[in-house]
């Protein structure tokens, strides 16, 4: 009798198509539960697909059968080489790593794994930032910056002026409709509630110059950028909604006219005035928790840090008020 032959291998080789697939499967029941369960913004979301995309590819080149078998080294060997042959920057590393350890412990929930390999990886150390301010004339100058005689300076001018009142993020901001800032009497409101991120709500007061502005806007302005969005509060020059890239583009436009930035001041960014919101708001005695609920941020810990910005104006004011400062 013949000797048998060996049955080929047929189980997934390294690299496999099986074995990408297999993970990135994963990865996109992973990023929906985010979505759809816990509620993450679009763009973050968009990110993270980017992150994971990489570690499925990097993976596969390593020649893993399956997700059981990575190890602590390959997601080690993943976040050296993001920095020294990607090039990513230390923070956009971190985020890299959080979005494999978010996946991996998606795995480990869902038993596609028996322990989570990510868990003793550090992430790079990212270089402490303290958020930038203007002063408060700067800020005038900036808001006061639009032509308020056309539809859209009124548009323009009522967007900076709710963003300095409430200090809310640009995102939260386009995506306000007209029935959350107009009341049942027709008035603008006092309190408007803004949507931040992971669909957590929070009321912040609005302030009469926004509430000025905001219904200029509505009443001259508005009207005369058309009507293909009903609902949007600012539109754009077609009438839809105002996208944030468009409404970042009014801060930049606002702040050339202003002269900003300043030598020596802050680059111009679209946390500008929220970061002046907070660091104004910290100089003036407001508590910081109050601060952190207007904010929207989760802990106290975020918020903090303009406190740390108040104490360096202080010793600016010391070193040049005190006669013994020196």
């Amino acid at each position: 009798m013949p000797p048998r032959r060996a049955e080929p291998d047929v189980s997934p080789g390294p690299g496999s198509p099986e074995v990408r697939d297999a993970l990135a499967a994963a990865a996109e029941a992973w990023l929906a539960h985010l979505g759809v369960e816990r509620g993450v913004a679009g763009n973050t979301l968009a990110a993270y697909r980017r992150d994971v995309r990489r570690w499925c590819d990097f993976v596969r080149r390593s020649g893993r059968r399956a997700p059981a078998e990575v190890t602590e080294a390959d997601v080690s060997a993943f976040v050296v080489g993001l920095r020294t042959e990607v090039g990513l920057s230390a923070a956009s590393t971190a985020r890299a790593l959080a979005a494999v350890r978010g996946l991996h412990r998606f795995l480990l929930a869902e038993g596609t794994v028996d322990a989570d390999v990510t868990r003793e990886v550090r992430a790079p150390s990212l270089p402490r930032r303290l958020p930038k301010a203007i002063a408060v004339d700067a800020v005038l100058r900036l808001v006061q910056a639009p032509d308020t005689t056309t539809p859209l300076g009124l548009r323009d001018r009522a967007l900076l002026e709710l963003l300095y009142a409430t200090g809310a993020r640009i995102s939260e901001i386009v995506q306000l409709d007209v029935d959350d800032v107009v009341g049942s009497d027709g008035e603008v409101v006092h309190v408007v509630r803004l949507t931040g991120k992971g669909g957590k709500q929070r009321a912040v007061p609005v302030g009469s110059h926004a509430r000025a502005a905001l219904d200029a806007y509505l009443v001259r302005g508005r009207p005369a950028l058309g009507g293909s969005d009903a609902r949007a509060l600012f539109r754009n020059s077609r009438g839809g909604r105002l996208s944030r890239q468009s409404a970042w583009a009014v801060l930049r436009r606002a702040a050339d006219t202003a002269g900003l930035p300043e030598p020596g001041g802050p680059p111009v960014g679209p946390h500008l005035l929220r970061h002046s919101f907070a660091t104004h708001l910290i100089e003036a005695g407001a508590d910081v928790r109050v601060v952190q609920e207007l904010l929207g941020h989760a802990s106290v810990a975020t918020t903090q840090v303009y406190t740390h910005v108040s104490v360096d104006a202080l010793r600016e004011v010391y070193a040049t008020s005190h006669p013994r400062a020196r």
